[in-house]
């Protein structure tokens, strides 16, 4: 067994002996508080010492602004770690004024957005070898994979969207026809409501619900296998995470997001058709002619051709971000968010775009 925690006063030098730990330091403190004269301390002759034994010295050689001296590696850096641990925290208003640190922080949030856009160009790279390889390789396509995320994706989805794009048709037609009740213009209601949601709202508003259930889905799941250390042991029997999880919810995004859209501007006309049919008394037969006559065949492409691009963005941020969840459980969702949030936001700078390249080409 260790002795006892001591010391001896040598002409200012105050040298320690035995075990200084919790359970063998007795009244070491009360003793040492009654030295006057300390020049440094000497822990050489030291046998053990734990996070207390290291703080009482710490405590005393800062007391008395005495180095300490003759610790082992181990000692040294468990008496650091206690001397960075006492070190009194600095409030973040002590740091600079406050535009600095706003503007700090600003590019703090910017470094980190190109470092997630780099890592999801790089996601979609290793996405596109995946699906090359599966194109290569048709005996990996897993068929039940893709019809378990259609039903996830697509099927389970249809009574939410089919309710949102209800009530917004709804009040589509209600604010057009207040605003164009002013001019004796009511039934360009129906070009509103037929233009607008083939158009932009159907798809768009599809894609927001999609990134919401689906994409939180898809981080939420990997997430979890990764954590889990699932993923790993994929890749331990040979199996591509990318082919198995990836894949699949990807190509059902895609498949899906053009007739989830479709079905979702259908009902958003419904909804504003009944309202025309109750508020301005347009009959509903008069409302698809109408319907037919001024809402031209390039507004459905417009749609057709933004959906599967909406669902492979979607798909692609929610297993990307999946993919990096690490260490807590915690990661699962910040990385769920991460996931809603990146997902909308580049669906919507996409919408922008396409609003751009497809007024350049003349369907507007």
């Amino acid at each position: 067994m260790n002795d006892a925690a001591q010391f001896q006063d040598d002409n200012g030098t105050v040298r320690f002996t035995g075990d200084l730990s919790l359970a063998r330091i007795g009244g070491l403190t009360e003793r040492l508080d009654r030295l006057d004269r300390v020049r440094a301390v000497d822990l050489s002759g030291v046998e053990r010492i734990d996070t207390v034994g290291a703080w009482v010295v710490h405590r005393f050689a800062a007391k008395h602004d005495a180095p300490v001296e003759g610790l082992s590696p181990d000692g040294k850096h468990l008496f650091d770690q206690v001397v960075e641990a006492d070190k009194p925290l600095v409030p973040r208003a002590s740091q600079g004024s406050g535009f600095r640190r706003v503007l700090g922080e600003v590019g703090d949030a910017v470094v980190q957005s190109g470092r997630t856009l780099l890592g999801l160009l790089g996601f979609l790279g290793s996405t596109t070898l995946a699906f090359a390889s599966v194109i290569r390789h048709p005996r990996r396509f897993r068929f039940n994979a893709v019809v378990h995320e259609f039903e996830t994706v697509g099927v389970s989805a249809l009574a939410i969207v089919g309710l949102m794009s209800f009530l917004i048709g709804i009040v589509i037609a209600q604010q057009g026809a207040v605003q164009l009740r002013q001019f004796g213009a009511e039934v360009f209601t129906i070009n509103l409501v037929g233009r607008l949601t083939l158009r932009e709202l159907g798809v768009l508003m599809t894609a927001i619900m999609v990134a919401g259930r689906s994409g939180s889905a898809f981080a939420a799941q990997i997430g979890t296998m990764k954590l889990t250390e699932e993923i790993d042991a994929m890749r331990t029997i040979g199996v591509s995470p990318m082919e198995a999880l990836v894949v699949p919810r990807t190509l059902a995004a895609i498949v899906l997001m053009p007739l989830l859209g479709f079905y979702s501007s259908l009902i958003a006309m419904i909804g504003g058709g009944l309202l025309a049919a109750v508020s301005l008394g347009i009959p509903p037969v008069t409302f698809i002619a109408r319907i037919r006559e001024v809402v031209p065949i390039t507004d459905l492409y417009v749609g057709l051709i933004k959906a599967p691009v909406f669902g492979a963005i979607i798909a692609l941020a929610g297993c990307f971000q999946g993919m990096q969840v690490e260490a807590d459980a915690e990661q699962v969702g910040l990385r769920t968010t991460s996931a809603v949030v990146q997902g909308i936001f580049l669906v919507i700078v996409l919408d922008a775009f396409f609003a751009v390249f497809f007024t350049w080409l003349g369907w507007d």
